[in-house]
């Protein structure tokens, strides 16, 4: 059975990639999924607001001067003894790709368009083989218009992609009012990849304490319902490679995944409920599936239930949603 795939053109053992998450902040974690045999593990997100808080730290520690050296590493206790955030991540980066023999790929997650280049260029030197654009940009000011935050997408691909030449992709969320043509886009930019899709972090209030707190639970299989239908209308009409994320549980959603269209299946919410271990059992469990069902290869069953290309996708999507409504009604209402 041969389960071995391509992404962005890089060769994978397999479809299944370990996204960003708490599990690939170490050297250990990165080996630990790696020998779970996941096909590729994606480095936890570098945030550039921690970049311009650190230097900020340490602009602090230069000007109090070499005499209150020592009160300011007490002042801010996390400089004492650690590399600034830039250089740790760099340092994980490139001990992590020496250290397994998977490809690493790096994860940025910026807020200026200025400030994407520098940090994706000092990734790709640092030995990432590709980089992952995970831009979390909520249009969250109601003044602000669709087509504005759609540029700002493009824009952030088109800066990262004049300043490396390792592929990258982007990760999408599934907010845009059009968001085939936003694929589009992106891949008529230079994206090599489209990670469909991001998960915002929603606000969640508590009525007892009276108190706002952001809220982002691991997602479950019913929310791979989205992200596997825009993969299952993309596929074969990009360029770029589609990878899934979202939802993935066990075997038979990744299988899924693939069946819409997915070159590869992220996953983050399954290996951080069950451990790096569970990546096995989704592996085990797709390979069962599939010499059940009678595939040698992923070629035979990715996209085999994609939206045929050629045809009209709003007919098509359409006729779906009214087959889903007949059956609904004929379920919970029996026949007329």
């Amino acid at each position: 059975m041969n389960l071995a795939t391509t992404y962005m053109g890089l060769a994978l053992r397999n479809p299944l990639v370990a996204s960003a998450s708490p599990l690939s902040r170490t050297v250990d974690g990165v080996h630990r999924l790696a020998d779970a045999g996941v096909g590729a593990v994606v480095l936890y997100s570098l945030f550039e607001e921690e970049l311009a808080a650190e230097a900020e730290r340490q602009s602090w520690i230069a000007d109090a001067g070499s005499e209150s050296f020592a009160e300011s590493l007490s002042y801010f206790p996390s400089a004492a003894g650690e590399e600034p955030g830039p250089r740790r991540y760099l340092s994980l980066l490139e001990r992590a790709s020496a250290a397994v023999d998977i490809p690493v790929i790096a994860s940025l997650n910026g807020v200026s368009p200025g400030g994407w280049t520098g940090y994706a260029r000092a990734m790709q030197e640092a030995g990432a083989v590709a980089i992952e654009l995970n831009i979390y940009y909520p249009p969250s000011d109601p003044r602000v218009p669709g087509r504005q935050v759609e540029q700002r997408h493009v824009d952030v691909l088109e800066r990262v992609k004049s300043a490396v030449t390792v592929p990258v992709a982007v990760k999408l969320n599934p907010y845009f009012s059009s968001t085939g043509e936003m694929a589009l886009r992106l891949d008529e930019a230079g994206a090599d990849a489209l990670v469909l899709f991001n998960r915002f972090a929603h606000l969640d209030i508590d009525p007892e304490t009276l108190t706002v707190a952001p809220g982002l639970g691991l997602s479950r299989s019913a929310e791979a319902r989205l992200p596997r239908t825009w993969i299952a209308l993309l596929h074969r009409r990009l360029r770029a490679s589609l990878a899934a994320s979202t939802g993935v549980e066990g075997p038979e959603d990744v299988a899924k995944y693939l069946l819409a269209g997915a070159d590869v299946v992220m996953t983050t919410s399954s290996l951080l409920r069950h451990g790096p271990a569970h990546a096995m059992v989704l592996l085990d469990g797709l390979h069962a599936w599939m010499q059940r069902r009678g595939f040698a290869d992923l070629g035979e069953l990715r996209g085999k239930l994609a939206v045929p290309y050629g045809v009209d996708e709003a007919t098509h999507e359409r006729a779906g949603y009214v087959a889903a409504m007949q059956t609904a009604n004929s379920t919970m209402y029996g026949p007329w």
